[in-house]
C-alpha cells in the first residue's frame, strides 16, 4: 500500500473480521481490496480499539491514523518518523547507494522479494505478475527476466 493510501484510510475501510482493507480512490482512481495476514490483523484489532477511545468526529468515516487529538497524520510527519526510526536502528546508506532507504522503498523491496520467491519456488512468474500488479495497484512492466540475473 502506498503511504498516501494508508493515510487516507478511515475506520470503515478496515474489515477486521474478513481481514481486508478497502483502499479507495487510489493513484489510478480505483478502489481495491487488500488482504491482510493474521499478525497485521491482530495489530490492527488492538490499534482500532485504542483509536475508538479517541474522538470520532465523523464516526466510521473518521481517519484511521490520527494523533491523540484526532488530527490525521500527515505525509511529511510520517516520513520524518520513519527517518528517525531508521537512524535509531542504525540503517544508513547501503554501499554504492546515494541515499539511505526511504519508507516507500519497503513497498518496492516487498514486490521484488515476492517475484524472487516465485522464481525460487518454480512458480509461473509471468502468469502471477498481473496479480502482484493488482495487489500493488500499479502496472508492472514485464522485465522480470532482469530479476533472474
Amino acid at each position: 500500500m502506498r503511504i498516501g493510501e494508508a493515510l487516507h484510510l478511515v475506520l470503515q475501510d478496515v474489515d477486521l473480521t474478513d481481514q481486508v482493507i478497502t483502499v479507495r480512490d487510489t493513484k489510478f482512481f480505483k478502489t481495491r481490496l487488500v488482504p491482510i495476514g493474521p499478525k497485521l490483523n491482530q495489530e490492527l484489532v488492538e490499534y482500532v480499539e485504542r483509536r475508538r477511545r479517541l474522538p470520532l468526529p465523523r464516526g466510521k468515516e473518521s481517519p484511521l491514523f490520527t494523533t491523540r487529538g484526532s488530527r490525521p497524520w500527515h505525509y511529511v510527519r510520517v516520513i520524518s518518523w520513519f527517518q528517525h526510526v531508521r537512524r535509531a536502528a542504525g540503517v544508513s546508506c547501503p554501499v554504492g547507494e546515494p541515499r539511505p532507504p526511504r519508507l516507500h522503498d519497503i513497498r518496492h523491496t516487498a514486490a521484488v522479494h515476492r517475484v524472487i520467491a516465485w522464481y525460487r519456488s518454480g512458480q509461473e512468474v509471468q502468469r502471477l505478475l498481473p496479480q502482484l500488479a493488482t495487489y500493488l495497484a500499479t502496472s508492472i512492466s514485464v522485465q522480470a527476466s532482469a530479476i533472474r540475473r
